[in-house]
C-alpha cells in the first residue's frame, strides 16, 4: 500500500511541475502563415490523423455525387460535418435518377431549398442506428419529416423498403447506403 501510495505521489508531483512549466513557458503569436482561418467551420478541418466526417466521406464516394450536390444547395455541410453523431440513410446517383426527370435538377434551385433541407432531413437521424441493433418494426423520427420504419428480412435491413447496402463508419456517425431517395409523407 505504501509503494503504491508512494508512486501516486510522485507521478503528482511530476505532473504538476510539467504542467507549470507549459503554463509558464510564454507563446510565441502566430505568423500570419500559420494563423488558423475561423472563418471555416467544421467541414473545413483537414488533416492526416482523424477520420473523415460524413460530409467528407460522401464526397470521396463516386457513387454519391448527387446527394453531396444537394447537401451543398441545402446549405447542409457545416451541420453535417459538425461532432453528431448522425445517421445519414444516403442514396446513390442511381437512386436519385429513379426519380421523375427534372425532379433533382428542380430541387437544386435556390427557391427549393427548404423543401430540399426536408428531404435531407428525412434521411437524417441524431444518434447513431446500427443495423445490428434494429429490430423488425422499429420507426425512427428523422431530423425532418417524421419517421422512418425498419423491417428485417433475415440479414438484410431495409429502411421504408429501400435495403440498407452498405454501412461506413465515420468520426461523426454512420453512413447507410441505400439505392431510393426516402421521400417524406
Amino acid at each position: 500500500m505504501k509503494k503504491t501510495f508512494s508512486f501516486l505521489a510522485l507521478a503528482f508531483i511530476f505532473l504538476s511541475s510539467s504542467c507549470k512549466e507549459n503554463i509558464e513557458t510564454p507563446q510565441e503569436a502566430p505568423s500570419s502563415e500559420n494563423a488558423v482561418d475561423l472563418s471555416i467551420g467544421q467541414e473545413g478541418v483537414q488533416d492526416d490523423v482523424s477520420n473523415p466526417n460524413i460530409v467528407q466521406v460522401a464526397s470521396g464516394s463516386k457513387d454519391h455525387t448527387t446527394l453531396v450536390a444537394a447537401v451543398k444547395a441545402a446549405d447542409l455541410v457545416t451541420s453535417l460535418s459538425n461532432a453528431g453523431p448522425f445517421t445519414v440513410f444516403a442514396p446513390t446517383n442511381a437512386a436519385f435518377e429513379k426519380l421523375t426527370a427534372g425532379t433533382v435538377e428542380g430541387l437544386l434551385k435556390p427557391e427549393k431549398k427548404s423543401d430540399l433541407e426536408n428531404i435531407l432531413g428525412y434521411h437524417t437521424y441524431v444518434g447513431n442506428l446500427k443495423t445490428e441493433y434494429m429490430q423488425d418494426g422499429q420507426e425512427y423520427d428523422m431530423v425532418y419529416g417524421g419517421k422512418v420504419k425498419i423491417t428485417k428480412q433475415g440479414e438484410k435491413t431495409f429502411v421504408n423498403g429501400s435495403e440498407v447496402v452498405a454501412t461506413i463508419e465515420t468520426s461523426n456517425g454512420l453512413i447507410h447506403v441505400i439505392g431510393d431517395v426516402l421521400l417524406p409523407k
